[in-house]
């Protein structure tokens, strides 16, 4: 399942209180997409790393009540406490977790208590993990833990991360490289002990490092301890062209109509030009825009399109739209 797909199963079984676990292989964005989820719905979020806890930390530790002369437990200050009506507790590395943790989740899994402790109504329980198959640290799930949840499978996609990418600002010479090369976006091989490799969250580690500017000689050496050697060699190649780039702000303007021809400066070029339009961008520069890709190849004009649409950059009233939708309405995706 995409992402997006992941996402929108979860914000409709969160809604109904039905317990969730999402599988993924590591750093696709799991645990981000169900705390993306929380802070849209403007709800609590409490994340709870059960491979890091024993079994009493979850039932509570027992004490004598002296006034009833009863033994009561303890409730785990780390549990939402009501104070919050709606929220999620997401319980993450769940299948990392010591298979004693793992039998003191059943009953709040299940039952939405454990010991004195009772989940408010309004809270929904998320879970996850890597798979066996991911030489993670992992302990197989118990037959009666698993069939409390529903199981949603998460695989990377290209697709998904770039519309990602695009809102959240990643630098447009990774969107760029991406796109040229979408096997770069996640190369983790369990038959392969590389440290490092790429997935979608060292390419967020790798915009970081963009961003503060390191020391040229410095470059290299700290994008190949994030995606790998090999990957970190080809994305500086790559992004050497964006020098070869026309000026964004001439396109818009209207006073560039030199496309470059190499695919590679294209694609950084389709990623530059869809991330500097936005929703305040003047009718006139989306005119500029939109005649200006009617003189690209037709996939890089449909990449730049399409990125706008799946951001509700309207369109409709632009008068070189009838033109440009003659051109190339047939290689849009419905």
């Amino acid at each position: 399942m995409t992402p997006n797909a992941a996402k929108r199963s979860l914000e409709h079984l969160t809604q109904r209180k039905i317990p969730i676990f999402l599988w993924g292989p590591p750093g696709i964005g799991k645990s981000s997409i169900v705390s993306q989820i929380a802070k849209e719905r403007d709800i609590g979020f409490i994340d709870l790393r059960l491979s890091l806890l024993d079994p009493t930390d979850l039932r509570g530790i027992p004490f004598f009540k002296s006034d009833t002369e009863e033994a009561v437990w303890a409730k785990a200050s780390f549990l939402p406490d009501g104070s919050q009506e709606e929220g999620i507790l997401f319980l993450d590395e769940l299948n990392t977790a010591a298979p004693m943790v793992q039998a003191s989740a059943y009953q709040l899994i299940l039952d939405r208590k454990i010991g004195e402790y009772t989940l408010p109504d309004g809270w929904s329980i998320v879970a996850a993990g890597n798979r066996e198959s991911d030489q993670g640290v992992v302990f197989r799930m118990a037959a009666p833990l698993a069939n409390r949840f529903v199981h949603i499978e998460m695989e990377a996609d290209v697709e998904d991360w770039r519309s990602w990418a695009v809102k959240s600002g990643i630098d447009s010479t990774i969107t760029g490289f991406i796109s040229h090369r979408p096997d770069a976006l996640f190369t983790f091989n369990t038959g392969e002990e590389n440290r490092s490799f790429a997935t979608p969250r060292t390419w967020a580690y790798v915009n970081e490092i963009i961003a503060s500017n390191p020391d040229d000689d410095l470059l290299l050496a700290l994008i190949s301890g994030t995606i790998g050697e090999e990957l970190a060699a080809s994305y500086l190649g790559f992004r050497t062209v964006a020098g070869q780039l026309p000026d964004i702000d001439d396109i818009l303007s209207g006073s560039c109509m030199d496309t470059p021809s190499e695919p590679a400066t294209l694609h950084i070029l389709a990623s530059s030009l869809s991330m500097r339009i936005n929703q305040n961008t003047s009718s006139k520069k989306l005119d500029n825009l939109l005649a200006y890709t009617l003189k690209i190849p037709a996939e890089f004009a449909v990449m730049i399109i399409e990125d706008l649409r799946g951001r509700d950059i309207e369109l409709d009233h632009i008068q070189t739209w009838p033109l440009w939708m003659k051109k190339f309405n047939h290689l849009l995706r419905p």
